[in-house]
Parts: structure tokens; sequence; C-alpha cells
């Protein structure tokens, strides 16, 4: 469990540097430069993520159960997830209305993740990899919604066409980790029997 939490210190910790230390970063940026920076950032990340993926792995060997989640419970992540990869596919699709709208679809989609995965996991290790994701993604929204406020920013219009891709879009990864991806990368295919 320690190399799971020293993972989530890493990874989030570097992402969390916008919501604690924004005026830190942009002093950094500045005296190193973007490129440094980003490449620093980027280093940083993949540790971390490496070092979440081996706890994690690890602390699936020897499971520590906390409760055993009723099945209603795997169809609301169902759902969930369907929704967090819509919400993740108007992250990149141009001019789409979810994020004319909501502003930081990605975020949302990381709430939307952690909590689906919250819901139909039981493990510790579960409770501290979705859990610290889902207090991470709702401080990291506030911080930018804030930061958006203080600065204005109005996101372009969103189209019809845009928002249809972004549905098909988030639809079909959907799709694709729920019926072969997620068994191939994770070992867990949700709608097993």
């Amino acid at each position: 469990m320690t190399i799971l939490l020293l993972g989530l210190v890493l990874f989030l910790g570097v992402h969390s540097v916008r919501i604690f230390a924004d005026g830190w970063r942009t002093g950094m940026i500045a005296r190193l430069g973007p490129t440094p920076w980003r490449i620093s950032h980027a280093l940083l990340s993949l540790a971390g993520l490496a070092l979440i993926v081996w706890g994690y792995a690890l602390a699936r060997h020897d499971p520590v159960f906390l409760w055993q989640p009723p099945v209603p419970t795997r169809h609301m992540a169902s759902l969930l997830t369907l929704l967090a990869l819509v919400l993740l596919a108007a992250a990149f699709v141009p001019r789409n209305g979810l994020k004319a709208r909501l502003g930081h679809p990605m975020l949302l989609a990381v709430k939307l993740w952690a909590l689906a995965h919250l819901l139909s996991n039981g493990t510790l290790a579960d409770k501290l990899l979705f859990g610290a994701f889902l207090v991470w993604a709702v401080l990291a929204f506030r911080a930018a919604r804030q930061r958006d406020r203080a600065a204005a920013l109005v996101q372009p219009a969103g189209t019809l066409p845009g928002t249809l891709a972004t549905v098909v879009a988030g639809v079909g990864l959907w799709a694709l980790f729920a019926f072969w991806l997620h068994a191939v990368l994770f070992g867990v295919a949700p709608f097993a029997v």
C-alpha cells in the first residue's frame, strides 16, 4: 500500500500545483521556461503514474476488503462511466456544447469515473485510489472555475455537430472500454457474468 500512496502523492501532488500554488508555478515557468517546466512535470507525472500502477497491482494480490458492493452498484458504475467518457470526449472535440456549458469537462469526467469506481469496488486500495482522485478532481474543478471567473473567461459557443460528435465519440470509447479494453488492461470485464 505504501507504493500506491507514494504514487498518489507524487502524481496528484504534481497535478495540484495550480490548486495550491499557482503563483509559485507561474514564477517557476518564468524562471525555467515553459519547455523545461513541461518536461519536469511530465517526468514526475509518469513516475507517479508508474508507482500508482505498481502499488495498485501489488494491493490487488493481497486485498483488504472493506465491503462487498451490491450488484446494482455495477449498473450505476456503468452509467457513470458512460457519462464520464462523454465528458472526456468533450474535453477534446472542438466547439461542443458540453465544454461551452461546463468549462472543464475532463475534471468532471474524473469525478464521475472516480465515483463510479468507489461505488463498485470494496477494497482499501480502491478507496485510496479512487477516493484520492475524486477529492483531487473536486478541488481542481473548483480552482479552475475560480481562475476562469477571475480572468472573465468565456468558452466558445458549442455547435450541434460538435456536440453530436462528442456524444458519439464518448459512447464509442465507453463501448470499447466496457466490452474489451477494460478486461485487457485491468483484468476485469465489467459485464462478465
